[in-house]
C-alpha cells in the first residue's frame, strides 16, 4: 500500500514535469518555424533586388561592347593604338550589398522597411497578464538552472516522508525513536554541509540541497514535538528559530531569494504547526516581531519584494485573524505595542526597497506596502479603538504627521521623489480622515471644502490630475457633510455667528478659491464650474440665513440687500480681473431687483416701506458703482446691466405710484396716470436727453438706445391699450373731457410715439407702417374718449355703455366726422390713400347704421344718427370729391 502511495506521488510530480517539458519542446518548434518563415520572406524580398542589379550590369556591359565595336570600326586605316586592357574599358558596376543573415531580426526589419511591397509589421505584443507571468515563472523554475536537482529534491522529500511512515508501520526500524530522529537530522546536516561546500562550483545544486536539508530538519523538529512528544514546546520553538535564522543567513550570504522565501514561509508557519493551544498572543507576536526584524534586516541588503510581501501578509493576516477571534479590550495594552512595531517595520521597508532599487535602475516604489500598510494598520487600530472615536481621530492625525514628515524628507530627493509623493498623498488622506472622526458634520464640511481647494491648487502647481480630481471629490464630500449636518441646524441661535452659516460660507469660499486657481492657468471650463459651485453656496447660505433669522415682512428687503452687495463685490472683482461670468453675475443681481420689488409690494404694500428706503438707497449706490466697474471692460454684459438698470427704476417708481393712489383714495384715472408717469418720463428722456440715460457707460451704451426705446414703448403700448377700457374716473377732481389724468396720459403717450417715429432709432420694420399705426391708435383713443364722455357726462354705467343708444349715436357722429375730415384732407392734399381710408371708415359707419343704429329709429338719437350721416356724406361729395389716381394717364388731344 505504501509503495502504491509512493508511485502515486511520483506520478503526480511527473505529470507537471512532463507537461512543462512538452511545453518547452513546442515553444522550440514554434521558434524554428518562425525563423524559417522569416528566412523565406527575406529571400522573397531579396530576389527582385538581385534581378534588378543583374539587369543593370548586363545593360552596362552591352553598352560598353557596342561603344568598343564602333571605335574599332572608326579606327580602320588609322595608326594602331597601344593595347588597353578590357577591364579599363568596362566600367565597374557596384555590386549590391550581400543579403543579411536570415536569422538576424534587425536586418530583416530594415529590409522589410525598405521594401514598399512588404507586408506591414504586426503590432507590438501586449504585456503578459498575471496568469501568464505565474506560468512563465513556473516554467523558468523547471527549465532554468539545475532542473534535475530541483525535481529530485521535491521527489526526495516526498519519498523520505513516505519511507519514514512505511518503515515505522512495518517495524523495520526497531531502534528507539530518538535515534531515528537523530539519524535523520544527522543526514540532513550532512546534506547541508555538502551543499555549502558545493556553493561555488554547483550553485543551483547547492542551494536546492541546502533548502531541502533545512526543510528536513524543520520536519524532524515538528515530528519530534507534535507526533512523538520528544521535545517540549519551548525547545522545539527555539530550534525552529535557529533553523529559520540559519536559512536567512545562508540566503543573504549566497544571495538566494529562494532560500529566503523558504525561510520566511517556515518561520511564519512554525508557530502554527507547533501551537499548543495556549492562546499566548504575547509570545506569538514576539516571535513575529523577531521574524519581521529578520525581514527588515534582509531588506536592508537585498531588494527582495516577494519576501517583504510574505512577511506583511503573514503578520497582518494572522494578526487580523487573531483580533477577530480572540481580542478583548482588556488585551489592548499587550496588543497595541506590537501593532505599532509591525507598522514601523513595514513603514520603513518601502524606503529600503526604493533605496536598493535606485542603485541599479530607475526608482521603483512598492505600492502594495506603501498604501497597504497604513490602510491595514489603521483598520486594525480602528478595531482596537472602536469605542473611542476621538482617540482614533488623534491616531489618524498622528499618522498624517508621520507621513507628512517622511514626505518632506524624501520628496526633494531625486531617488525618492515618487515615494515622497505617495507619503504626501497619505498624509493628506489621514488628515482628511481625522476631521470627520473628531468634528461634527458641518465642521467636517468646512475642512473638506478648504482641503479640496488646497488640493486643486496643489494639483495645478504640480500639473497632476490626481490631486485635482481629489480636490473636486472633497468638495462634493463637503457638500454631503453639510447637508448631513442640517438636522441640528435648529440649534443655531444667532444670525451669521453660527456653525451652519460658517460652514456654508467656507464651502462658497472654497469654490471661489478653486475658480481662482483654475483661472490663473487659463482653464476656463473648470474655473467656471468652480465659480458656479461657489456662487450657488454663497446665494444659498445667504438666502437660508435670511429665511431663518429675518421676519417675514422684511425678507424681501434683506434679499435685495444681499443681491446688491453680491453684485457689487463681483463687479469690483471684474474691474481687477475681467471675466464674463463675473459681469453676468452682476447683471443677475440687478435683474433680481425686479421680482424683489414685487415681493416687497406683496410683503408691505410698497417698495419703500419698512427698511425699503435704506435698502433701495444701498441698491442705488452699489448699483451705480457696479456699472462703473463694468464700464472698464465694456462688452455685452455691461450694456445689458445698464439696460436692466433703466428697467428697474421705472418699475419701482410705478409700484410706488400705484401705492400713492391707493393711500390717498384716488380714482382709477389717477392710479393709471401715476403708474405710467415714470415710464413716460424715461421714454421722453430716451428721446430728448439720451446722455442722461447713457451714463455711466456713455457712448458704449449707444447700441442699446433703440432696444431700450422699443422696450419702453412696447410696455407703454400694452398699458395704454388696457387703459382705454378702464373707467378712468378723476376723483376727487371733476371729470373734464381731455383735461383728466387718464386721457392726458394717453395723449402724452401718442405724442411721444409720434416723436419716436421721426427718430433714426425707429426699427426699420415699423417705418413703412408708422403713420398707419399712429392713425389707428388715434382712432382708438378718440373712440375711448367718446365712450368716457358718454359715461361721465351722460351718467351711463361703464359696463353697459355700448348698449346705450346715446353712446351709439355719439360713436356714429364722431366716426362720421373723422371720415369727413379724412375725405376733405385727402381731397385737398391729393392723398388718395387718406381719402380711401376715410371712405372705408364711412362704410363701416354705414354698416353700423344698418346693423346697430337701425334699432334706434324709434327715438331721437337714432334718427339723428341717420340724418347726420346723410348730410355729411352729401356735403363731402360736393366739397371733397375723390382725388385722381397718381398713375392715371392724361387724355389725348384730338384735332
Amino acid at each position: 500500500m505504501e509503495a502504491l502511495i509512493v508511485l502515486v506521488v511520483v506520478a503526480v510530480l511527473a505529470v507537471p514535469i512532463l507537461m512543462i517539458v512538452l511545453w518547452v519542446a513546442l515553444a522550440g518548434v514554434r521558434r524554428r518555424v518562425a525563423a524559417l518563415e522569416l528566412q523565406l520572406a527575406q529571400m522573397r524580398h531579396a530576389a527582385p533586388q538581385a534581378a534588378q542589379a543583374a539587369a543593370r550590369f548586363d545593360a552596362a556591359s552591352d553598352a560598353e561592347h557596342t561603344e568598343t565595336d564602333a571605335q574599332l570600326a572608326d579606327n580602320d586605316g588609322v595608326e594602331e593604338r597601344p593595347f588597353v586592357p578590357l577591364a579599363a574599358l568596362v566600367p565597374v558596376v557596384p555590386v549590391p550589398p550581400p543579403l543579411p543573415p536570415p536569422f538576424v531580426a534587425p536586418a530583416a526589419a530594415a529590409s522589410e522597411a525598405a521594401d514598399p511591397d512588404a507586408a506591414p509589421l504586426s503590432p507590438a505584443p501586449r504585456g503578459p497578464d498575471p496568469i501568464e507571468r505565474l506560468l512563465a515563472g513556473t516554467k523558468r523554475w523547471f527549465t532554468e538552472g539545475n532542473v534535475p536537482v530541483k525535481i529530485g529534491m521535491l521527489v526526495l522529500l516526498a519519498g523520505v516522508a513516505a519511507l519514514l511512515k512505511y518503515a515505522g508501520d512495518q517495524g523495520w526500524l526497531r531502534m528507539p525513536i530518538e535515534l531515528r530522529y537523530a539519524g535523520i537530522a544527522a543526514a540532513a546536516l550532512a546534506g547541508l554541509g555538502f551543499g555549502w561546500r558545493q556553493r561555488e562550483r554547483k550553485r543551483s545544486f547547492a542551494l536546492a540541497l541546502q533548502g531541502g536539508a533545512i526543510g528536513v530538519l524543520l520536519l524532524t523538529v515538528f515530528a519530534a514535538f507534535k507526533l512523538s512528544a520528544l521535545l517540549p514546546a519551548g525547545a522545539a520553538f527555539a530550534l525552529s528559530i535557529v533553523l529559520v535564522a540559519s536559512m536567512c543567513v545562508l540566503a543573504v550570504v549566497q544571495e538566494s531569494r529562494t532560500l529566503a522565501v523558504l525561510a520566511t514561509l517556515a518561520g511564519f508557519l512554525a508557530p502554527i504547526w507547533l501551537s499548543t493551544g495556549s492562546g499566548n498572543h504575547v509570545g506569538l507576536f514576539s516571535y513575529y516581531a523577531v521574524l519581521n526584524a529578520a525581514v527588515f534586516a534582509i531588506a536592508w541588503y537585498r531588494p527582495w519584494r516577494v519576501l517583504n510581501l510574505l512577511g506583511f501578509g503573514f503578520t497582518f493576516g494572522i494578526g487580523t485573524l487573531w483580533g477577530v477571534l480572540q481580542y478583548q479590550p482588556a488585551k489592548f495594552a499587550s496588543t497595541e505595542p506590537f501593532l505599532l512595531l509591525f507598522f514601523a517595520f513595514y513603514l520603513l521597508i518601502p524606503i529600503l526597497y526604493a533605496r536598493r532599487q535606485t542603485a541599479v535602475r530607475s526608482p521603483v516604489v512598492d505600492g502594495s506596502l506603501l498604501f497597504g500598510t497604513p490602510l491595514v494598520a489603521f483598520s486594525l487600530q480602528a478595531w482596537l479603538l472602536r469605542d473611542q472615536q476621538l482617540t482614533l481621530a488623534l491616531c489618524a492625525l498622528g499618522l498624517a504627521a508621520i507621513y507628512a514628515g517622511l514626505a518632506a524628507a524624501l520628496i526633494r530627493r531625486t531617488r525618492f521623489t515618487l515615494l515622497g509623493q505617495g507619503y504626501a498623498l497619505l498624509a493628506v488622506g489621514f488628515a482628511t480622515l481625522a476631521v470627520p472622526l473628531a468634528l461634527s458634520a458641518r465642521a467636517t464640511a468646512s475642512v473638506f471644502a478648504l482641503e479640496g481647494a488646497g488640493l486643486a491648487w496643489l494639483g495645478l502647481r504640480q500639473r497632476r490630475w490626481l490631486p485635482q480630481i481629489s480636490g473636486a471629490c472633497l468638495q462634493l464630500l463637503a457638500a454631503w457633510g453639510f447637508l448631513a449636518g442640517l438636522d441640528v441646524a435648529w440649534r443655531d441661535t444667532h444670525a451669521l455667528a453660527n456653525a451652519t452659516f460658517t460652514s456654508g460660507m467656507l464651502l462658497a469660499l472654497a469654490g471661489f478659491a478653486g475658480a481662482w486657481s483654475y483661472r490663473r492657468v487659463r482653464s476656463d471650463a473648470a474655473a467656471l464650474a468652480y465659480y458656479l459651485w461657489g456662487l450657488m453656496w454663497w446665494c444659498g447660505i445667504g438666502v437660508a440665513e435670511i429665511q431663518r433669522f429675518v421676519v417675514a415682512d422684511t425678507r424681501a428687503d434683506a434679499t435685495l440687500a444681499l443681491c446688491a452687495v453680491s453684485g457689487w463685490l463681483v463687479a469690483e472683482l471684474h474691474r481687477r480681473w475681467p471675466a464674463p461670468a463675473l459681469a453676468l453675475t452682476t447683471l443677475g443681481g440687478l435683474l433680481l431687483a425686479l421680482p424683489l420689488a414685487v415681493w416687497q409690494v406683496a410683503s408691505h404694500g410698497q417698495p419703500f416701506a419698512g427698511y425699503g428706503p435704506l435698502v433701495w438707497a444701498l441698491f442705488a449706490g452699489l448699483g451705480l458703482r457696479s456699472l462703473v466697474c463694468l464700464r472698464h471692460s465694456g462688452g455685452t454684459p455691461a450694456r445689458a446691466a445698464q439696460f436692466v438698470w433703466w428697467l428697474v427704476w421705472p418699475t419701482v417708481a410705478s409700484l410706488f405710484g400705484g401705492f400713492l393712489a391707493l393711500v390717498f383714495s384716488l380714482a382709477s384715472g389717477w392710479s393709471w396716470a401715476l403708474m405710467l408717469a415714470p415710464w413716460l418720463l424715461v421714454a421722453a428722456l430716451s428721446l430728448l436727453r439720451w446722455s442722461w440715460l447713457a451714463a455711466p457707460l456713455g457712448t458704449a451704451f449707444a447700441p442699446c438706445r433703440s432696444a431700450l426705446q422699443c422696450s419702453y414703448f412696447a410696455l407703454l403700448g400694452m398699458a395704454w391699450s388696457i387703459s382705454l377700457i378702464v373707467r378712468g374716473a378723476s376723483a376727487p377732481l371733476p371729470w373734464v373731457p381731455l383735461l383728466n389724468p387718464l386721457e392726458m396720459t394717453q395723449l402724452l403717450f401718442l405724442v411721444l410715439v409720434g416723436r419716436w417715429m421721426r427718430t433714426p432709432q425707429l426699427p426699420a420694420v415699423l417705418r413703412p407702417r408708422c403713420m398707419s399705426l399712429l392713425a389707428g391708435a388715434g382712432f382708438l383713443w378718440i373712440t375711448s374718449m367718446t365712450l368716457h364722455a358718454v359715461h361721465h357726462l351722460g351718467g351711463m354705467p361703464w359696463g353697459a355703455v355700448l348698449s346705450d343708444s346715446v353712446a351709439q349715436t355719439s360713436l356714429t357722429v364722431v366716426w362720421s366726422v373723422l371720415g369727413v375730415l379724412g375725405w376733405v384732407l385727402g381731397s385737398r392734399r391729393g392723398q388718395r390713400g387718406l381719402w380711401l381710408a376715410a371712405a372705408l371708415l364711412m362704410a363701416v359707419v354705414l354698416g353700423k347704421l344698418l346693423l346697430v343704429d337701425r334699432g334706434n329709429l324709434g327715438n331721437v338719437a337714432g334718427i339723428a344718427s341717420f340724418i347726420a350721416y346723410g348730410l355729411l356724406c352729401t356735403v363731402v361729395g360736393y366739397f371733397a370729391p375723390a382725388p385722381p389716381r397718381a398713375t392715371e394717364p392724361a387724355e389725348e388731344a384730338h384735332p
